[in-house]
């Protein structure tokens, strides 16, 4: 197997000229596209409907290139989008292909990808244990796609879980079932939370992680999951990112958590795994190996960064999480030299708390390709 990653641009959310370029030139084959995971310019909360747009233009593009439906291709393909480039962050989308087979000779260890879905959630799961066990179920699938045994080669699994909105809540309720919360925002972050313990429950990290540990014991982490949630998906859509030696190609992902908001080593320590110097910045050569960078960050809960006080979480004005994704967002497109990073909010229990974590995927020089 070979994987391959795209980065592309869009103009606007339904924005996919650069994907139906790539795929008229034979850069892609819209047939080996796994995943897409990207960046709109909404506001990255409930109401964030760029996120939608840009899944259903997608669908729409590649069923005009592959002859399938766009809901057949939307049961397949997870498309995890996080809403908000604030600051220096440009709204882009990374496209994962594959080809081959798992018999096919491997130059590996190279960068692996395997993807899952599982079964649309009762609203009345969500964020609850039974949230916990399905995307740890649908992790292992994953990781079966990807022809991964080790739990020590996966470096990122990037998973978009459902929410409850006020519909949704109804519905539970016609039906004769409680949500855990009516609040869709609250409902978002249990999501997340129990995405985080699904991960981590499934790669060995976490055992029998405990319901009411959800946003509440912050000493249990799992620093190789990112997760996000929103409206406009029903079921837990996961994407499973590692190396392995049973792929082939020139990509390596390397991923390291990151303590705090100003936790510039992480980076620098991320991108020296893939033979890459920042110090003080990627040169031009070595920036242009980058294929895809993904952060989740979230403001320290206690108000304080390193000793001092940070006003992220009193302010009415701006959401905390457009603060953070803008913060973090400078400083790693600061030592990348690009902006398109991939800065995802919300990250309970995603790796230390108050901090978060860093994914890369690059080229490796002299590796076969």
């Amino acid at each position: 197997m070979r994987a391959d990653v795209l980065r592309l641009p869009m103009a606007h959310p339904g924005d996919l000229s650069a994907l139906d370029v790539a795929i008229a030139s034979g850069r892609v084959e819209a047939a080996s596209i796994v995943a897409i995971i990207g960046k709109t310019e909404g506001n990255g909360g409930v109401n964030d409907f760029t996120r939608g747009y840009f899944t259903q233009s997608l669908m729409a593009l590649l069923a005009s290139h592959t002859g399938e439906t766009a809901a057949t291709l939307a049961g397949r393909i997870p498309c995890v989008l996080s809403g908000g480039t604030e600051g220096v962050l440009s709204p882009h989308y990374l496209v994962f292909s594959r080809t081959g087979d798992h018999t096919s000779v491997s130059t590996g260890p190279a960068l692996a990808i395997g993807t899952a879905f599982s079964s649309p959630m009762d609203p009345a799961d969500i964020g609850r244990r039974a949230h916990v066990e399905s995307v740890a179920a649908a992790v292992r699938a994953a990781m079966a796609d990807a022809g991964i045994d080790d739990p020590a080669e996966v470096r990122l699994v990037q998973v978009k879980a459902p929410c409850v909105t006020s519909a949704r809540a109804e519905a539970a309720r016609h039906a004769g079932r409680t949500v855990l919360t009516a609040d869709p925002g609250r409902s978002m972050a249990f999501a997340r939370a129990a995405g985080t313990l699904g991960v981590g429950l499934a790669l060995g990290e976490l055992s029998a992680p405990s319901e009411a540990a959800m946003l509440s014991d912050f000493t249990v982490t799992c620093d190789r999951a990112s997760i996000s949630s929103g409206v406009e998906v029903e079921a837990n859509e996961v994407i499973v990112l590692g190396n392995s030696p049973t792929w082939s190609g020139p990509l390596r992902m390397a991923h390291r958590p990151m303590a705090d908001a100003l936790d510039i080593a992480a980076v620098v320590a991320a991108l020296d795994d893939l033979g890459l110097d920042a110090r003080p910045q990627l040169t031009p050569s070595d920036k242009a190996r980058i294929r895809g960078v993904l952060v989740k960050c979230e403001p320290d809960r206690r108000g304080m960064i390193r000793a001092q006080r940070h006003t992220m979480l009193d302010d009415t004005d701006i959401n905390a999480q457009r603060h953070i994704r803008g913060a973090v967002g400078g400083l790693v497109a600061g030592v990348i030299g690009d902006t398109r990073i991939f800065v995802s909010g919300g990250a309970e229990h995603q790796g230390p708390d108050g901090g978060g974590l860093i994914a890369i995927i690059a080229e490796i020089p002299g590796s076969l390709s």
